[in-house]
């Protein structure tokens, strides 16, 4: 043994000291020139302002057992590490601090002086994910740690936008777009949340020009904008509307006659059958809009409130403000017919948490490329989608597929690589569409900007946030002056992708298809989405509902590895995790186990690894286990199952080997042992502590290593650290036969269920926690007809004696079991007080008794059984056969009492 092991485990000294040696021995660094077979993985780049949330530890945990167990496998592995410059977030967070501290805006610095104060933050704040993924116990490559507004990075991204505008998939133009009143900025589709909310259904009244006196009822969400209504419209086959079509509507403020059009969108079912069209802020009228050739008004600013169009008295009104006046004016004016409360869907701003305005506005736009081979690639499992069903998703999104709205209003991100000249500047810009074919020689679009920069104009836009992450697999590999790089050479495309599930259009899919257009192949071969992290009660985490736990608090407490491991045994593949602290607690028990465990080998001092001598059965039995373990382990991480990995590890060591095989293993250090039965176990005990380290590794990395070298399990002449040894994949046991070795299992197992049985009976009487208790064994009813392992049996039964008697005859009333080593007898006399005894059981008996005969009446009406669902029938029915089973066990306990 290399060094004492102390009394109790202390994570936080243990955790510290081991990551950074390996960090100061370059363990985590991916050789691109080793001739070892590569595995690569990288990491979804957390926003620069972000701190650690249970939902980064969670993936993070499973890449950091992808890329260990990688390691130990034999492969050269590059986690590869990063940041995102999250435009919104980040620029958002920055225009706060200047308003709280300087009382400014970013328009009184100015575009230069304000990305200086961005760039200040993101020095001072940007790196504080980075080292809490540290201390969960990352092993990234952190000397290729990533930023995507990186020099080289961003030359990427403008190589990226000038390739495909000048393939014409990229184009300017005016459209409808998600519009953000807080960050001021357009959205994608897939930056926008619909929430379900309670609004209320407005139902106004719009007199016909042509006949006064005569009015059509309109229902809306949103009389606010009503003073943008350039139309009115009906279906042109709904025949109570065919006499009112080419003739005008009057809008009641500002009032004007508007035409009244008929068109195939209008959902006669829906409210009256009549909408109102304002083209301007909302999409659909948007389309019906262009169809009839009617003019745009835009009733608000930027930030949502109403601007001069819509009137003097809602000129400067939040959005929210001038829908409550339009209500109140429409009643004033005798227009409003009803208010009632309505359910529906709002789009709301994912960043901003504000609902979003449909919104008329000049914006670039990309025409996605290599889309069918994107699709195919995942419909043909060529890259494996993990859970299955979300496939699904993916291939119906690739079927509806929208120009990406890839410009935004912001200053802090790439800019776009796109400068007007001067002098044609302004009629460039207001130009409703411009491409590659109709640009001219007035518009450079170029990764440099023009040689005589000062004779331009470059456009102020940035790029969505995502358009720089969607090349994160290769981009961080690689320049883009199109040399391959040894590191995109040697570790792409990359083997897995780790991510959630709601950024599947976001990334993972605009990735696909970006590796296919940039590097002419898949960008990773598998995808496992994680799951949703709720609270008990299936809540999401979140800080306003007070339910979701500081990692790095629950890390202090509980140690890194307890955090990891308890995390991971409660996240099956493909369903939510309900998240429960007293599975991290769980977490933290099962390192103090596993120390204790450790610990007590090391009491027992040095052992002989050339003596093994002859195995004990239960020598066998355990070593047989561990290489079951070693299968199904291999088996559960292949097909990803991550917490069945984490649950196989946790039963086979603290059930089987501490709970059975220590306890099993005891005598071999006491009175029972000789030296060669005792060399035995010593070396068994070091092979399972040894491979269950090297198996338990990348789950809990920390107190794995600590223990590899307390214990002096390094080879002579092996590495220098449990995370660079390969898995041992040989045999434990290759010199025993088969036949030997089930033999073994056999006895084992039939012993184990005995102790089972003897442990219930005694718990029956309230002697489980009595050590005194003598046991007769009849092994003449077992399977082998004798029992050569009486001491073992006595110990793990917690018996005072054992007593084997071929033949014996027991008095009237001793409780007996019948098992697989023979018919165990429990005399009773001194235990128990019997009088009290009968007195406690026949209470029970006619509690059971009761419950009996209320689920026996449920059960023969004809009534219950008949109307009650399927479920509640089979759940009376278990219930009956329960308490029929109790009642005749508690009758023959008293029974047993009578001769007592």
């Amino acid at each position: 043994m290399s060094a004492e092991l102390s009394k109790g485990y202390q994570p936080g000294d243990v955790e510290n000291q081991w990551y950074a040696r390996w960090v100061e021995a370059q363990c985590f660094r991916g050789d691109e020139t080793s001739s070892r077979e590569a595995y690569s993985i990288v990491i979804p780049p957390p926003n620069v302002t972000g701190i650690l949330h249970l939902g980064h530890v969670l993936n993070n945990t499973i890449q950091d057992i992808l890329a260990r167990r990688a390691r130990m496998e034999g492969k050269e592995v590059l986690w590869l590490p990063g940041t995102d410059h999250a435009g919104i977030a980040t620029q958002s967070r920055v225009e706060q601090q200047l308003r709280k501290e300087e009382k400014k805006t970013r328009h009184d610095l100015g575009r230069e002086a304000f990305l200086e104060k961005v760039w200040e933050w993101k020095e001072k704040h940007g790196g504080i994910i980075i080292q809490q993924l540290k201390r969960l116990g990352c092993s990234c490559d952190w000397s290729r740690e990533r930023f995507t507004m990186d020099p080289a990075y961003s030359r990427w991204i403008s190589k990226v936008f000038v390739d495909l505008f000048n393939e014409g998939l990229i184009y300017r133009g005016k459209r409808m777009v998600n519009w953000c009143p807080k960050t001021l900025t357009a959205l994608s589709d897939e930056e926008v949340i619909m929430k379900p909310q309670r609004s209320k259904l407005y139902t106004m009244r719009y007199e016909i020009a042509e006949e006064p006196g005569r009015f059509v009822e309109i229902a809306t969400t949103r009389p606010e904008t009503l003073m943008g209504d350039t139309a009115v419209a009906v279906n042109p086959n709904d025949k109570r509307y065919a006499d009112l079509l080419g003739k005008h509507a009057i809008r009641p403020f500002p009032e004007a006659k508007i035409p009244i059009v008929a068109d195939d969108h209008i959902d006669p079912a829906f409210g009256t059958g009549v909408l109102k069209v304002t083209p301007a802020h909302d999409k659909a009228d948007f389309e019906i809009g262009l169809r009839h050739g009617l003019p745009l008004i835009d009733v608000f600013h930027p930030d949502g409130t109403l601007n001069a169009l819509a009137g003097p008295e809602f000129e400067g009104l939040d959005r929210f403000e001038a829908r409550k006046k339009a209500a109140e004016k429409l009643e004033e004016m005798g227009r409003l017919v009803k208010v009632e409360d309505y359910e529906n869907n709002v789009g709301y701003s994912e960043r901003a948490d504000v609902p979003v305005e449909p919104r008329i506005s000049m914006q670039w736009f990309l025409k996605y490329p290599c889309q069918q081979e994107t699709a195919e690639a995942v419909a043909s499992d060529a890259i494996r989608f993990r859970p299955e069903r979300w496939k699904k998703t993916f291939a119906h999104w690739m079927e509806n597929l929208q120009d990406w709205c890839i410009s935004r209003q912001l200053w802090w991100g790439h800019q776009i690589p796109v400068w007007y000249r001067k002098e044609q500047a302004a009629e460039l810009q207001a130009r409703e569409s411009l491409d590659a074919a109709s640009a001219g020689s007035d518009l450079h679009v170029g990764i440099e900007p023009p040689a005589d920069e000062e004779n331009w104009v470059r456009d102020g836009d940035v790029l969505d946030t995502w358009f720089s992450s969607w090349l994160w697999p290769f981009a961080t590999m690689t320049d883009s002056d199109g040399e391959r790089s040894a590191t995109v050479r040697k570790f792409y495309p990359t083997t897995d992708l780790v991510t959630g599930p709601d950024i599947i259009f976001f990334w993972v899919a605009r990735m696909i298809i970006a590796g296919f257009r940039w590097e002419g192949q898949l960008p990773f071969r598998n995808v496992f989405f994680t799951s949703i992290i709720r609270d008990k009660q299936g809540r999401k985490l979140s800080k306003s509902l007070g339910n979701s736990p500081d990692p790095l608090d629950l890390i202090e407490k509980f140690g890194a590895d307890g955090v990891r491991f308890g995390l991971m045994r409660i996240a099956p593949a493909g369903t939510d995790v309900r998240y429960d602290e007293d599975q991290i607690v769980e977490g933290r028990n099962f390192a103090n186990k596993l120390w204790n465990a450790a610990r007590f080998r090391q009491m027992q001092g040095p052992a002989d690894a050339a003596a093994r001598g002859p195995l004990s059965i239960f020598a066998i039995d355990i070593l047989a286990k561990l290489e079951a373990l070693e299968a199904d382990l291999d088996e559960a991480l292949k097909e990803y199952r991550f917490n069945d990995a984490a649950n196989l590890l946790y039963q086979f060591f603290w059930s089987e080997y501490c709970d059975w095989y220590l306890e099993s293993a005891k005598g071999d250090f006491f009175e029972e042992g000789t030296p060669a039965s005792k060399a035995a176990t010593l070396w068994t005990m070091d092979t399972v502590l040894r491979r269950f380290l090297m198996l338990l590794h990348p789950y809990m990395p920390h107190i794995t290593e600590e223990l590899w070298e307390k214990m002096g399990c390094r080879a002579e002449g092996g590495p220098a650290f449990l995370m660079q040894t390969e898995l041992d994949r040989s045999l434990v046991m290759h010199d025993l036969p088969a036949e030997t070795i089930a033999a073994a299992q056999a006895r084992v197992a039939a012993i184990y269920g005995a102790v089972g049985r003897t442990r219930n009976l005694k718990a029956e009487y309230g002697l489980g926690a009595n050590r005194g208790v003598k046991f007769i064994i009849d092994p003449s009813t077992g399977d082998q007809g004798r029992i050569d392992e009486v001491s073992v049996f006595g110990r793990l039964a917690g018996a005072g004696e054992v007593i084997v008697e071929t033949g014996y005859q027991a008095a009237k009333g001793v409780p007996a079991i019948l098992t697989a080593i023979g018919t165990i007898y429990m005399p009773l006399e001194g235990l128990i007080d019997v009088a009290a005894e009968r007195e406690r059981l026949s209470k029970e008996l006619a509690k059971a008794e009761d419950e009996l005969k209320k689920v026996n009446a449920k059960l023969s009406n004809e009534n219950f059984v008949s109307r009650a669902s399927p479920e509640i029938v089979t759940e009376h029915r278990e219930r009956q056969s329960q308490w029929k089973s109790r009642v005749e066990e508690l009758g023959r306990m008293i029974e047993n009492l009578a001769g007592a």
